[in-house]
C-alpha cells in the first residue's frame, strides 16, 4: 500500500491499491520549490467505472450498519488524524504551500468535523408528530442515498474532503473521491487513514486524475446520484448541466468576493489585523478571502496607511519555515492570473499601493510567490472589485456612510462571507440583517468558520446547500415519512376528519 514516504502512488478501489487502467501518470509538485512530491495515476473513465461499481456494491452492507457503529469508526478516524496531525501539516506545507499554522488549522478542522459528525451516528434526528387521525403514528427518518461523487479543490486539501466525506459516511453512503491534481498526496493520505480506522473495503474509493476524464465521468455516471463539488462558479455551472440528464442531487460550493466593512468608530488596529489575516492568509487562496475593504471616508486614509505598512512587513517563503508569513500560490497558472489582475486594476485607474509583482529574488525564484497586493481608489464596479482573483490582492473602496457600505458590499454576484468592524451595536445588528451573505462576522475578518455551524453562501456562491453543522446531513440523506395506522380500519387523511 502506498504511503506518504514513497514516490509512486495508486488509486484505491474496492479496498485495493491499483494503477490506472491506461498506465498513465502525472506528478505532484511543490509550489514552494518545484520539488516532486509524488507520481500519481492519471486515471480515466474506466477507472471511475470500476470505483463506482465497488462503491455501489459496498453500499448494500454499509447502509445497514447501525449508524452508531458507523460513528464509532469515525471516532477512531478522528483519533488517528490527531495522531498524524504533525505529519499531515508538514506534508501540506510542501504540497499545497500553506504556512505551518494554517496547515495545522486545516488538519484540525478535519479533526473537529470528524468528531462532530461521529456524534451524529447517535442522533441523525428525524421527527415524530401527532396524527390528525386516531390510533395512528407519524414519523420521518433520514435514509442514505447511495454513491456520492466527491470532487475537492487544492486550497483546503484535508478540511474540505472531511466536510464532504465524513457526513456522507455517517449517513450510510459510499464514496468515490477525486482529489485535486495539485494536492493528490494529501487526498490519498486521508483515504489511507480512513482505511486504517476500519472503514470497509469499497466504502471509500479514490481515483486520481483531471476533471476532463475523472471528474466528468463521475458527474455523468448513472450510478452516482449525488455530486458534491467545491470549485469555481464556471465549473459549478458545467457540473449542473452535466448532471441534469440524471436529475442528480448536486451540492456546489463556489466563489466569493468578500468584503470587510470598516466604520469610522472601528478599532483600526484590530481591523488591520483582521484584514491582513483575511486577505493574505493562504496567500489569498480562500473562497472566504477578504478581497475588498470598504472603509468609511473619515478613517480611509489612516486605515490605508496602516494596512500598507502591515502588508509590507509580511515575509514570503516556504510554508515550513517558522518565520514565513505568506507562502506561495499553487502553480504557474495561478500566478499568471493574479498578475494579470494587477494590470487590469492599474488599467482601470486604481492606485497600486503595495505589492503587484511576482517575487523571484533568491530562493523564491524556485516557487510561485506573489507579493501581497493592495489597491486604493477602487470604484465598486471595477473588475478587481467584482471578480474573484484568488490571490493575495485586496481592493480599498471609500464610502460616505453605513448605508453605502452595505450597498457596496452587496453589489456583487457572490454572497459567501462578510464582515463589519464597528463599536456601534445598532450598526452591527443592521449589518447582520442586511448583508447578503451566508456568513457574517462582527469585529473579525471574513475567515474562520467553525464546524458546528452551516457553511455556504447565497446568490452565485452556490446552489443553496450547506456544509458542516447539521445542515450538511441534508445533502447526503433522503427524508422518508412513515405512517403507522393501528386502528384496524382504513382511515383517510383529510377525509375522515370527524373522529
Amino acid at each position: 500500500m502506498a504511503t506518504t514516504g514513497t514516490k509512486t502512488f495508486q488509486n484505491y478501489i474496492g479496498g485495493e491499491w491499483v494503477d490506472a487502467a491506461g498506465g498513465e501518470t502525472f506528478e505532484s509538485l511543490s509550489p514552494a520549490t518545484g520539488e516532486t512530491i509524488g507520481i500519481f495515476p492519471k486515471s480515466g473513465p474506466e477507472d471511475v467505472d470500476r470505483a463506482v461499481a465497488a462503491a455501489k456494491a459496498a453500499f448494500e452492507d454499509w447502509r445497514l450498519a447501525p449508524a452508531p457503529k458507523r460513528g464509532e469508526i469515525l471516532f477512531r478516524l478522528a483519533h488517528i488524524i490527531e495522531r498524524e496531525k504533525a505529519a499531515l501539516t508538514e506534508l501540506m506545507t510542501h504540497e499545497m504551500g500553506k504556512v505551518k499554522a494554517e496547515a495545522g488549522g486545516d488538519v484540525q478542522e478535519a479533526i473537529d468535523l470528524t468528531y462532530y459528525m461521529a456524534g451524529e451516528g447517535r442522533r441523525l434526528f428525524g421527527q415524530t408528530t401527532p396524527s390528525e387521525l386516531r390510533d395512528k403514528w407519524n414519523m420521518s427518518v433520514r435514509q442514505p442515498i447511495g454513491v456520492i461523487g466527491v470532487i475537492t479543490p487544492w486550497n483546503f486539501p484535508i478540511a474540505i474532503p472531511s466536510w464532504k466525506m465524513i457526513p456522507a459516511l455517517v449517513c450510510g453512503n459510499t464514496i468515490v473521491f477525486k482529489p485535486a491534481t495539485d494536492t493528490p498526496a494529501l487526498g490519498e493520505r486521508f483515504v489511507e487513514l480512513m482505511a486504517e480506522a476500519g472503514i470497509p473495503a469499497g466504502v471509500v474509493n479514490v481515483v486520481h486524475g483531471g476533471g476532463g476524464q475523472v471528474g466528468d465521468r463521475l458527474v455523468r455516471h448513472p450510478d452516482v446520484p449525488v455530486i458534491t463539488l467545491t470549485g469555481s462558479r464556471e465549473t459549478g455551472v458545467e457540473v449542473l448541466k452535466a448532471a441534469a440528464d440524471h436529475l442528480k442531487r448536486v451540492h456546489l460550493e463556489l466563489g466569493g468576493k468578500n468584503a470587510i466593512i470598516v466604520m469610522d468608530d472601528a478599532d483600526l488596529e484590530l481591523a488591520v489585523e483582521g484584514i491582513v489575516w483575511s486577505a493574505f492568509g493562504t496567500s489569498g487562496q480562500r473562497c472566504t478571502a477578504a478581497s475588498r475593504v470598504i472603509a468609511h471616508e473619515k478613517i480611509y486614509d489612516e486605515l490605508q496607511s496602516k494596512l500598507v505598512a502591515a502588508a509590507e512587513r509580511l515575509r514570503l517563503g516556504p510554508g515550513w519555515e517558522d518565520d514565513t508569513d505568506v507562502g506561495p500560490v499553487i502553480n504557474k497558472a495561478a500566478i499568471e492570473k493574479i498578475h494579470a489582475y494587477t494590470k487590469i486594476g492599474q488599467d482601470e485607474g486604481a492606485r497600486l499601493l503595495a505589492g503587484g509583482e511576482i517575487a523571484n529574488d533568491g530562493e523564491l525564484e524556485k516557487g510561485f510567490y506573489y507579493r501581497p497586493t493592495i489597491f486604493g481608489d477602487v470604484e465598486p464596479q471595477m473588475r478587481i472589485a467584482q471578480e474573484e482573483i484568488f490571490g493575495p490582492t485586496t481592493a480599498l473602496i471609500k464610502v460616505h456612510d453605513f448605508d453605502e457600505a452595505i450597498r457596496v458590499s452587496n453589489g456583487i454576484r457572490y454572497g459567501l462571507s462578510s464582515s463589519i468592524f464597528t463599536r456601534d451595536v445598532n450598526r452591527a445588528f443592521r449589518a447582520m440583517r442586511d448583508l447578503e451573505a451566508g456568513i457574517t462576522y462582527v469585529n473579525a475578518g471574513t475567515i474562520g468558520a467553525e464546524v458546528h455551524l452551516p457553511f455556504g453562501g447565497t446568490k452565485e456562491t452556490g446552489n443553496g446547500h450547506r456544509e458542516a453543522g447539521q445542515a450538511a446531513l441534508d445533502v447526503f440523506t433522503e427524508w422518508k415519512s412513515i405512517y403507522v395506522d393501528y386502528s384496524g380500519k382504513l382511515q383517510k387523511p383529510q377525509i375522515d376528519t370527524s373522529s
